[in-house]
């Protein structure tokens, strides 16, 4: 347990944190360059599932896993500002939550693209967020 003035926090409180920050970081940035450089990730993604049964639909797509991406990163940024301003982690843990689906769908998209490589980089993003999900388990 670290203790700051009248604050304490435990290791489990700062893993969650850092895993939290870690996936805010990683899906902001993602999120924000599917908006800032739409045009180019269209593009590219268009190529990418042309030959997929998804090809119809990349932009519905693109819309949908941009905005999964920014609510599940705001959640875990927020979350973490709740927790130090109110000791509150129930938004930490719903970003999460909405990391690792929107972590499925981008594995879902991978495989079905058959890019195999792209899909198992997803692995180890998916499993840090589970097991950011699963310390929310522990009493």
């Amino acid at each position: 347990m670290i203790h700051f003035n009248c604050f304490s926090i435990s290791a489990l409180d700062v893993s969650q944190i850092l895993i939290s920050a870690f996936l805010a970081i990683c899906f902001l940035q993602s999120g924000l360059d599917k908006i800032f450089d739409r045009k180019g990730n269209l593009d590219w993604l268009i190529g990418h599932f042309s030959n997929s049964p998804l090809k119809n639909i990349v932009p519905i797509l693109l819309m949908l896993i941009t905005l999964s991406e920014l609510f599940g990163g705001l959640l875990c940024v927020v979350g973490i500002v709740d927790f130090f301003v109110n000791g509150v982690k129930k938004l930490m843990l719903y970003g999460l939550i909405i990391n690792s689906i929107s972590l499925i769908a981008l594995f879902f998209g991978q495989r079905l693209a058959k890019d195999y490589e792209g899909a198992s980089v997803l692995v180890g993003y998916f499993i840090i967020t589970i097991i950011g999900i699963l310390s929310f388990s522990v009493i």
